[in-house]
């Protein structure tokens, strides 16, 4: 199928939108009404990554991800520390359920030994997550799964592209895990998948059976130099891949994580928000 460019979407929407600035159609997206957004977000599940908000503090993060109208977010370890007490997580956690927010997990969470697959299930129960986003070594995979079995939460694998020897594609995390509990499953980071040289539709609906989460995202090129763009701007066919997982009926969550800017993301966050509701507004 051929890539939907910005421009054909902006014109397939019929909205009038071609003469007006980018900005504006952002403010617009953004600023959708609780109606709205709440019916897009039941189509897919749209969150946050923190990554994105990594060279930001907890306080500063979550009311960024108010701002932009997600109820969703899965911590990296910059907002809430592995090595924090049972008491600090719970302190944290009720603090992001004031704000309305869903801890629902967290990563990207490397495992290297058996004392850090104990700690993050530890600390993912004791938070109230429910999918640990992670990168466990290949002869931890028989511990992880008894501790999926243990704890009851879901282990994401997230695959890192070229260069990555443990899990650099979808597949080489899908071929590992065929006979361990169906609750370990894939993080498809869209924007590594496409890197590999791989379509992220194809994958998602090839391994539709374990997916679990979503980082969604753009990249400049399908290939190992490609680098993270806002969404709409590079080379990912976002429109179909968005089709796809409401066809598949995808019901885990679709996270944004913009690895660009990272001293001031929030307008290329808002930018690339914007353009993933304005395709779900048309499909």
């Amino acid at each position: 199928m051929e890539k939907t460019t910005r421009r054909h979407f902006i014109k397939r929407a019929g909205m009038g939108m071609a003469a007006v600035p980018l900005s504006s159609f952002i403010g617009a997206c953004s600023k959708s009404s609780p109606e709205k957004t709440k019916k897009e977000q039941t189509r897919l599940n749209l969150g946050m990554a923190s990554y994105s908000f990594r060279n930001f503090n907890l306080e500063d993060t979550l009311a960024m991800t108010k701002r932009l109208g997600l109820q969703r977010i899965a911590f990296k370890d910059f907002h809430l520390p592995l090595e924090s007490t049972e008491d600090e997580i719970k302190a944290v956690s009720e603090k992001v359920k004031n704000a309305g927010i869903d801890l629902y997990g967290c990563g990207v969470v490397y495992m290297s030994n058996e004392e850090e697959v104990h700690r993050a299930f530890n600390y993912a129960q004791t938070a109230g997550m429910k999918v640990i986003i992670g990168v466990p070594n290949h002869d931890l995979l028989d511990l992880v799964n008894r501790k999926v079995q243990e704890f009851d939460i879901e282990l994401a694998i997230h695959n890192h592209g070229p260069g990555d020897k443990r899990y650099p594609t979808p597949e080489s995390a899908y071929e590992k895990i065929g006979e361990l509990d169906h609750r370990i499953g894939l993080c498809i980071d869209i924007g590594h998948t496409q890197r590999a040289g791989i379509d992220p539709s194809e994958s998602a609906e090839m391994y539709a059976d374990r997916l679990l989460d979503v980082h969604i995202k753009d990249v400049s090129a399908a290939s190992k130099e490609g680098r993270t763009v806002e969404i709409g701007r590079g080379v990912i066919d976002i429109p179909r891949f968005l089709r796809t997982l409401l066809r598949l009926n995808y019901k885990g969550t679709v996270s944004f994580e913009f690895e660009k800017d990272a001293d001031d993301p929030l307008p290329g966050v808002a930018e690339s928000l914007g353009y993933v509701r304005g395709v779900l507004s048309v499909i």
